[in-house]
């Protein structure tokens, strides 16, 4: 796969084939979703969450969009290009109309991108998209450029994660988004009503850029247990599913009323681990006593802890086949993947010989959090993991929780080790370097989902020097060091990616993505 950056000088316009419904005939059709994972907010600002992305991608329009393969294609801008190694120029797309009928400027850009650090409270801001902009310059209404202080090669990769909201929007509270108050966006869909933990309404947007899409009415329907989310496919309560359960897929797959659509994701199923505090909340001694000491600072404690877990047993018992195994942040396929990193082999001896030289022969306790709700069989694999980790000496205890509950706890570094997704939504490696693995500065938007406060000055050097290094191949080979020198020393352990499954009904057809999105509007109907 290409980089996801524009080369100096290239411009990139015309929309990508397929992107807008312009020619399909005016249908009154509506559409209800399943999906897998609750929705914590309508703020397009507040929660750097997959599901609460997929939402904004409905109701709010982009500068940059993304294909199904994650490749940047035109959204709010037509084309981009870099004028000078310091300046990034971005036209934006004329006659865009706001829900309200407001019209769509670089104003409002300028209005989005100063949003998104005050936005209180935030469990996983998206400062790592828009620290990089140091100044913006208005040329004119339709024309606006960002300024770095350093050359800055991701800005459209960046754009396709910050949201547009109407600047006369911009200071309304999280709150006035949720209640539909100031969700007023560009996207193809004009929020109706948003129930917490239940559904959000969505009504067509007849005057959206992209044409006027085959569902007048869509409903997405809060479906976090796999029985009845396949069960309202089944009745013919919903038409459409995300997320479908690995242990349903043959017998769904089976059924002719159904079809079932699968891409690989590059969504990195993964365990973060403390590797920063003295002492550690969940760590103990075999007898359940706190530890002074926090053995996961301990670079072959952690290693330990990776070589215990039989990750081929996970992804063919737990998984059912559906995922694949991981030994770095993307998959192979993605730009900055190395070919330097192997999966980490089942090796129970080994383990035992490196807690021994740490000074651990006799293992300790830990517990496991994870959230029961957001991730592909996220519990269960946390049970998997506890297992291995216990017959390899280190005792361990699963607490599984809601992933409202959870996210938030784990934003407070409440957990010593943990269970976690990161989808790169760029498309690269340098999203999952910055958010994951860099050590945590909030002035400069870095690890700002390192929630195990993982540090490694040589990481943090050679991720700068990618963020800021033009030539691609220059680039990926940095990118690739850092993700080698953070992965051998486990840093974070890497499981698996999962494997992106929807299925539909009544002929509904689906193009399926790499960034797991459930979007209505790419949905096309029978015929």
């Amino acid at each position: 796969m290409p980089p996801p950056s524009a080369r100096t000088g290239v411009l990139v316009a015309a929309l990508a084939a397929g992107l807008a419904f312009a020619g399909l005939p005016a249908l009154a059709a509506n559409l209800t979703i399943g999906l897998g994972t609750d929705v914590t907010s309508i703020d397009p600002h507040y929660h750097n969450l997959t599901p609460n992305n997929n939402v904004a991608s409905h109701l709010y329009g982009y500068l940059v969009e993304r294909d199904e393969k994650s490749r940047p294609v035109p959204g709010l801008a037509t084309e981009w290009k870099a004028i000078d190694p310091l300046t990034w120029e971005f036209r934006l797309r004329r006659g865009v109309k706001f829900h309200d009928g407001s019209e769509f400027t670089a104003a409002d850009v300028v209005a989005s991108i100063e949003r998104v650090p005050k936005v209180p409270k935030s469990p996983s801001p998206f400062t790592a998209y828009t620290k990089q902009i140091v100044k913006i310059d208005v040329v004119d209404p339709y024309t606006l450029r960002f300024r770095t202080a350093v050359p800055y090669p991701l800005m459209p990769s960046d754009m396709t994660q910050v949201a547009i909201v109407s600047k006369a929007h911009a200071n309304a509270s999280t709150e006035d988004f949720n209640s539909g108050k100031a969700a007023v966006g560009t996207g193809p869909y004009k929020l109706a009503r948003y129930a917490k933990g239940e559904r959000v309404e969505l009504v067509r947007n007849d005057a959206w850029w992209g044409g006027r899409t085959p569902w007048e009415r869509v409903t997405l329907r809060i479906l976090p247990q796999d029985a009845p989310r396949v069960a309202a496919l089944l009745s013919g309560d919903v038409q459409v599913i995300e997320n479908v359960p690995t242990a349903d897929v043959a017998r769904l797959r089976g059924n002719k009323q159904l079809a079932i659509y699968k891409a690989v994701s590059d969504r990195l199923i993964y365990l973060h681990l403390d590797s920063d505090r003295d002492a550690s909340p969940f760590v103990t001694d075999k007898a359940g006593a706190p530890m002074a000491k926090n053995p996961l600072r301990d670079a072959r404690v952690r290693k330990a802890l990776s070589k215990m877990i039989n990750r081929p047993a996970i992804v063919d018992r737990v998984m059912e086949g559906e995922a694949v195994m991981a030994g770095q942040l993307v998959p192979d396929f993605l730009f900055g993947a190395t070919k330097n990193l192997a999966v980490e082999k089942h090796d129970p001896d080994g383990a035992r010989r490196l807690l021994a030289e740490a000074g651990y022969p006799d293992g300790f306790g830990l517990t496991i959090h994870a959230p029961n709700n957001r991730y592909i069989n996220d519990e269960q694999i946390a049970q998997a993991v506890a297992q291995m980790l216990t017959r390899g000496g280190v005792a361990t205890k699963v607490v599984a929780m809601p992933s409202s509950t959870y996210f938030t706890q784990a934003t407070d570094l409440r957990f010593s080790f943990m269970l976690v997704g990161w989808s790169t939504g760029t498309g690269e490696a340098s999203s999952s370097l910055k958010a994951l693995l860099m050590t945590y500065n909030r002035e400069k938007g870095f690890g700002t989902a390192n929630r195990g406060r993982y540090s490694n000055s040589k990481v943090d050097a050679l991720t700068e020097d990618a963020l800021q290094t033009v030539d691609d191949v220059k680039r990926e080979a940095y990118l690739q060091r850092a993700t080698e020198i953070a992965i051998n020393d486990t840093g974070i352990i890497p499981l698996h990616f999962q494997v992106n499954l929807w299925a539909t009904r009544d002929g509904i057809g689906y193009q399926p993505r790499l960034d797991e999105q459930t979007l209505a509007h790419r949905m096309k109907p029978r015929g």
